[in-house]
């Protein structure tokens, strides 16, 4: 019989999202993915004013922060049909730039390098020869002997206090770790230089948006005047900061990240089979260089990609609603008509129903409902997104950035276009699209600055700001790409107020329960084979939730509804 295994929650941030695995002849043979805690913003923006929505939406998330601001103002502005002027099309380009920097180099140090890194074992690890490595493949300037001895100190500090700190409850020396010990002090180094960096990026939020997190937008534009020689506007001395910034997070991405990924990606080419799952892959696509409106310009293409085919990709249409339904036959919520039918967003439903077991609980009834998450489908096909997703529908679009990118990096590591279609593929995804970011958010910024010289300082198109030149009903859809997959708002406006909206979000995608036909999502898709070493520390299981980016938290205790103790998994 499986053994059946639970981590929850089960990333290092923000939790509510459990895992159970059926674990056989040391492979993962089942998997079962549930969220557990309910959402029901839909419920509280009923009846509220339309340009109000992305303040509320924008606290789905305080990790993707600024992406459901973005895709709400979208929404509102595609049912009303406003066109945003190009220099706010460009802050809201370069807000979004900012977000996936910040994101993405956080996610590699600190939410999944330690599913690859033994932090332990850097205390191992000669500080001379961990210099040369790091001298050998990048110019970053913190690589003396020294250095590396230093944070090696840092680390034997924690150890012999006992307490570890912010690298506590790691699997430390499991067998699944393959890295050199000079390999681990690199990354463990960087990981805290990391923790630095990632602070000064998302400045270009508080100068665009005027805070982070939660950055202010706007429905017509984006929320910041230009004047050069005003103080309280955005002038002269910001634009330079922001340049800056964009120029700082370039150097950190070459030098520093993308070196480290493949130098962990090298001693991992086995994980280039391991943890693909689903070969379905969706992007709505975003970076619009000539608006909105013209999704042909997006640097992110928007389309599908069916069964790995790369040589042909489907278009995707938010409204039409044959394409996109959310399905609930394992979701704790009810529809009228039943469990059966699946449901367009615009006729989307948020009623609460669940009558099983209450946590705690020992395991989740997976033939009933098992999660607080809906199961979305594409023309009743399960689909990933994400990074993975973006770069593989770029690559099979004919984009010629990735496919030089992808290319070059495969033959770097020796290894074929079949590796992207797993675990690893996954994370060197997200790597490599930063390296693009960066480069593009250049691009936005000279645009932006050479706007601003010509004269050209428009930032919002009020035409339609009074609602008495609204049409009496009103639907629209907003999409967007979230650092973790494809991300879209819907809204229904009536007499001015909103009379529905739905968000469907990456991790509903990739996280939800099976659909009535059975099958599976990303999650659940992604573990079947996976190998397990050793049940009480599934170090393989994370490794491969984690390469999805799921925005959930840290190490949990269970126990039964008298309070005894059950079960411990630490998820780190």
């Amino acid at each position: 019989m499986p053994n059946r295994i639970v981590v929850d929650p089960i990333t290092r941030i923000e939790g509510h999202l459990r895992i159970e695995a059926e674990v056989k002849d040391g492979r993962i043979v089942d998997a079962y993915s549930a969220g557990t805690m309910v959402r029901g913003l839909e419920i509280i923006l009923k009846g509220r004013d339309p340009r109000d929505a992305w303040a509320f939406t924008e606290r789905t998330c305080g990790v993707c922060t600024t992406v459901h601001a973005l895709a709400s103002v979208r929404t509102v502005e595609n049912a009303l049909g406003i066109v945003v002027p190009p220099n706010a099309e460009l802050v809201r380009n370069l807000m979004f730039c900012a977000q996936y920097l910040q994101d993405h180099v956080v996610h590699f140090y600190h939410l999944h390098a330690l599913d690859w890194v033994d932090v332990v074992n850097a205390l191992k690890a000669d500080p001379v020869k961990a210099s040369g490595i790091a001298q050998s493949i990048s110019n970053w300037p913190k690589s003396s002997p020294k250095y590396f001895a230093d944070v090696q100190k840092r680390i034997n500090t924690f150890v012999a206090s006992g307490q570890l700190g912010i690298f506590n409850n790691g699997y430390w020396g499991h067998a699944a770790y393959a890295l050199p010990a000079e390999v681990n002090l690199i990354a463990v180094a960087h990981y805290l230089e990391a923790l630095e960096w990632q602070k000064e990026i998302v400045k270009v939020h508080t100068i665009f948006g005027g805070k982070n997190p939660h950055p202010n937008y706007l429905v017509g534009g984006a929320p910041c005047a230009v004047n050069i020689d005003e103080a309280n506007a955005l002038n002269a001395e910001r634009l330079a900061y922001v340049g800056r910034l964009f120029d700082e997070a370039a150097t950190f991405v070459e030098q520093v990240y993308l070196p480290d990924l493949l130098a962990v990606a090298g001693f991992y080419k086995d994980w280039g089979a391991i943890g693909g799952g689903l070969t379905n892959f969706l992007a709505y696509g975003d970076l619009p260089v000539a608006g909105y409106n013209a999704p042909e310009s997006f640097k992110f293409p928007r389309g599908i990609v069916l069964n790995g085919d790369l040589s042909k990709v489907h278009e995707v249409d938010g409204k039409d609603a044959d394409q996109i339904q959310e399905f609930i036959a394992h979701s704790w919520y009810e529809y009228e008509g039943g469990d059966a039918v699946g449901k367009h967003p615009w006729a989307g439903e948020t009623k609460l129903k669940y009558s099983g077991p209450k946590p705690p609980y020992d395991h989740l009834d997976v033939d009933q409902k098992y999660s607080w998450l809906k199961t979305p489908r594409w023309k009743g096909q399960p689909m990933e997104v994400g990074p993975l997703a973006r770069m593989i529908v770029a690559y099979a679009a004919g984009n010629k950035e990735v496919q030089e990118l992808v290319n070059g990096t495969l033959k770097s590591l020796d290894v074929p276009v079949t590796v992207l279609f797993s675990a690893l593929g996954r994370t060197a995804a997200r790597g490599l699209e930063t390296k693009l970011v960066a480069g593009w958010a250049k691009e936005f910024f000279g645009t932006l600055v050479g706007n601003i010289k010509n004269g050209d300082t428009r930032m919002v198109n009020n035409e339609r700001w009074d609602p008495a030149t609204w049409p009496a009903q009103a639907k629209g859809v907003g999409m967007t790409e979230a650092p973790r997959g494809a991300l879209a708002h819907w809204i229904v406006i009536d007499n001015t107020k909103i009379a529905n909206y739905q968000l469907v979000v990456p991790s509903t995608w990739n996280a939800s329960p099976r659909d009535a036909q059975g099958q599976r999502s990303a999650y659940e898709a992604a573990l079947i084979g996976v190998p397990v070493a050793d049940p009480e520390q599934p170090l393989e299981l994370l490794r491969t939730i984690h390469s999805f980016d799921p925005c959930l938290a840290c190490a949990v205790h269970l126990y039964d509804e008298r309070g005894s103790y059950v079960h411990r998994i630490e998820s780190f």
